[in-house]
């Protein structure tokens, strides 16, 4: 096509109400502790909301970033802490934030090894003794827990030459599965159904924090009414069993 052609199949877009392609895509950046249940739940979301949505994944320190950066998005899923900040930066309309779900921290092993005894702070102590090499994500939403409870656990020299630092959660069970490490910790939702791990068990209660993911529209979205429409269909009635599903608590459940 020429410059005139092209210049002028742009005019009848505009003219006709209809916007170029990639305007008609929300562009959605979500945190990996939410993705199991993002799979289940956008299909639906699509659906509603008569758009074609794009997704990236990644975790919320990551996806902080790079917003602050000036990457271009719709739609954020990260922590509320994270989205507190955005919102302070002028990067996430104040008020558009909601908890869809909430997780929390536990360890995983490789596929078939026998599981480890994480059922009580003393059980934990002594796994992590005889573990010889453990993944946790640098900067994952549920780290500070994991060291948290080594603190309180009194073995935090004892384990820190064991541990593996990872860039994400994707990486962290990729090196679990392919036997890089012998265990690792991550949310919940993001190790129960991964293809070659399998789920050891939560943090003891008393080292537990709830961590919750939560959406925020951007200050600067190109379809706002999208995602305000992709938010309400992850939280209406209907979706809590998706959620669910994913190994995550609805929010609407601790209301």
């Amino acid at each position: 096509m020429t410059n005139t052609g092209l210049r002028t199949a742009l005019l009848v877009l505009l003219i006709s109400g209809v916007a170029p392609a990639d305007d008609a895509h929300v562009q959605v950046l979500c945190s990996n502790g939410f993705r199991a249940a993002l799979d289940k739940l956008l299909p639906e979301a699509q659906r509603t909301i008569g758009h074609p949505v794009n997704v990236k994944f990644g975790t919320s320190a990551s996806f902080k970033q790079a917003i602050e950066g000036g990457e271009q998005f719709d739609l954020v899923i990260v922590t509320p802490q994270i989205i507190g900040d955005l919102i302070k930066d002028g990067k996430i309309a104040a008020g558009t934030q909601v908890n869809l779900a909430s997780t929390g921290e536990g360890m995983a092993i490789r596929t078939g090894q026998p599981k480890p005894d994480v059922s009580s702070a003393q059980a934990m102590k002594q796994t992590l003794l005889q573990l010889k090499s453990i993944g946790v994500v640098k900067v994952g939403a549920g780290t500070p827990a994991v060291v948290d409870m080594l603190n309180r656990l009194g073995i935090t020299e004892q384990v820190q030459p064991k541990i593996v630092y990872q860039e994400g959660a994707d990486q962290s069970m990729a090196n679990l599965a392919s036997g890089k490490v012998e265990a690792a910790f991550g949310l919940i939702s993001e190790v129960a159904s991964v293809p070659g791990v399998q789920f050891a068990g939560p943090l003891p209660a008393e080292f537990q924090r709830k961590i919750f993911m939560t959406a925020g529209i951007s200050g600067a979205a190109k379809n706002r009414k999208a995602a305000e429409g992709i938010i309400q269909s992850f939280t209406n009635a209907a979706s809590a069993e998706a959620i669910t599903a994913a190994n995550l608590e609805p929010a609407s459940k601790g209301k």
